[in-house]
């Protein structure tokens, strides 16, 4: 595995400083783009066919709180602070996944980058990570309603607040359910496109944010190389058209990239149930039901795609931790302080170790060993309760031929405001057929980054991956020009 460089590395390019004034941005988070995809998303390859092109070499791990981290702050993990989608907070001795505060994010933002030399520059965020408490002047993020009776229903947050009923009038309410889970389709992303649009006509920011998950979803489900998942591209493709050529008639710069590429796997890697075989990791048990308890356990991992952070309480379990996870098939890779030093990952929030697949592996969250024991979120939609990643909510039990009729009764229960459980995730891994995490061997497989203007990358050779940690400076001369 290629080691991630450095912002100082001596193979860290920089692209060429360019004059020029004030130039409006618009910045395109196209989740899991390859270069591979773009043969199936015209617009999208015309626009770098036009302008420019590049692979992107993105981060360990790659995934999405992690790069958009790196995006904006020009830092590695190490320094920002972002060591996953999730981690475990020491201080709280608690797993938590998909935070939304910006202060867990070290670094200067890109937007506090502009200010400094723009002290009027404006900024509209919708639905990168970690948008909430950020000082962007527009926002919009998924924000559920959580009612005191357990009920979840769809919401976003916005700043101003105002903005909510200007965007729910013109687009309807914020297609939760569609933005995550087995309902999971283009629909949210025709919602931020459209909010985005919305933005751009009625505000004028000089730089716009914009995420657009859609192909994280059924590559996840059944792999890049899969039809469904060629027709998925060109679905985005078109829906990106009227945005794309709004922008491009406002005269707005546009960037498209990507966070990290998906590819094939076919095998899991139970690793809390390893460990837990092993004797190191601990459970408790409520009602039946077993609960990792990560303040009794000696190591116990989160899984976070095809990376793990391993953390181990006291160091002299680190030669047993070692052991059990030692010639694990799918498990490729063990970082320990030198390997996370030397992939820009040794932060205190990162595992005492760090786990990394093999190409055609990942890594589940499991740690019950009897399917009978699990906790009863476990078939839900909940991620915020389970201490690690789980793509298999894209899916409904394809073993329980009941399934759609239970969803049903749980809907119509929510409809008649009665408590309900939309137990309808399967508790087999089996279904999942792509991935992230890892570092690409290959770039076709990587992230890509595409610029409306020409002379964006300057003498950058078009076939050597972009740094992630420089995408923050290029964002700056492309929108601010020279500072000198």
């Amino acid at each position: 595995m290629t080691p991630t460089p450095r912002p100082n590395d001596a193979r860290h390019s920089r692209h060429p400083r360019r004059p020029g004034g004030k130039q409006p941005l618009l910045v395109l988070d196209v989740v899991g783009l390859t270069p591979a995809l773009l043969a199936r998303m015209p617009r999208l390859r015309a626009l770098g066919e036009r302008g420019a092109a590049t692979p992107l070499q993105t981060v360990l791990p790659a995934v999405t709180c992690a790069a958009q981290s790196t995006f904006l702050t020009g830092e590695l993990p190490a320094g920002h602070g972002i060591v996953g989608n999730g981690w475990y907070f020491r201080e709280l001795g608690d797993v938590l996944l998909w935070r939304q505060h910006n202060a867990l994010v070290s670094g200067e933002k890109l937007w506090h980058a502009a200010r400094s030399r723009d002290p009027g520059y404006t900024v509209a965020n919708i639905c990168w990570w970690y948008a909430m408490g950020a000082d962007t002047d527009w926002t919009v993020t998924p924000r559920p309603v959580y009612y005191a009776d357990g009920r979840k229903e769809p919401d976003c947050y916005t700043r101003p607040p105002a903005l909510h009923d200007e965007l729910t009038a013109e687009l309807g309410e914020f297609p939760l359910f569609r933005f995550w889970g087995p309902g999971a389709d283009l629909v949210s992303s025709e919602w931020i496109i459209g909010a985005t649009r919305h933005i751009l006509r009625t505000r004028r920011p000089d730089l716009a944010l914009a995420y657009v998950p859609h192909l994280d979803y059924d590559l996840q489900r059944y792999g890049p190389d899969d039809p469904r998942s060629h027709r998925a591209a060109a679905a985005l493709d078109t829906a990106l058209a009227p945005l794309l050529d709004e922008a491009r008639a406002e005269g707005r710069t546009v960037v498209v990239l990507s966070e990290y590429g998906i590819t094939p796997v076919r095998r899991h890697v139970d690793i809390n149930r390893i460990l837990r075989r092993a004797g190191l990791l601990h459970v408790y048990t409520q009602d039946g039901m077993e609960y990792l308890d990560p303040w009794t356990s000696r190591t116990f991992a989160v899984a976070d795609h095809q990376i793990a952070h391993v953390y181990v309480r006291d160091p002299a379990d680190l030669p047993a931790t070692r052991e059990a996870l030692t010639g694990v098939p799918g498990l490729g890779e063990l970082l320990d302080d030198a390997g996370k030093k030397e992939h820009g990952l040794d932060h205190p929030r990162a595992g005492e170790l760090v786990a990394v697949a093999e190409p055609d592996a990942w890594f589940t969250y499991y740690y019950w060993l009897d399917d009978r024991r699990a906790p009863d979120f476990a078939q839900l939609v909940e991620i915020h309760r389970k201490p690690g990643y789980d793509p298999v909510e894209l899916f409904m039990d394809p073993r329980d031929p009941y399934v759609k009729l239970k969803a049903a009764a749980a809907l119509a229960r929510k409809k008649a405001g009665l408590r309900y459980r939309m137990a309808v995730v399967p508790l087999d891994p089996a279904p999942i057929r792509g991935s992230h995490g890892r570092l690409p061997a290959r770039t076709e497989d990587g992230p890509v980054l595409l610029c409306s203007r020409a002379d964006a990358l300057g003498a950058h050779p078009a076939d050597t991956p972009f740094p992630a940690t420089d995408v923050k400076r290029l964002l700056l001369d492309l929108a601010l020009g020279d500072p000198t």
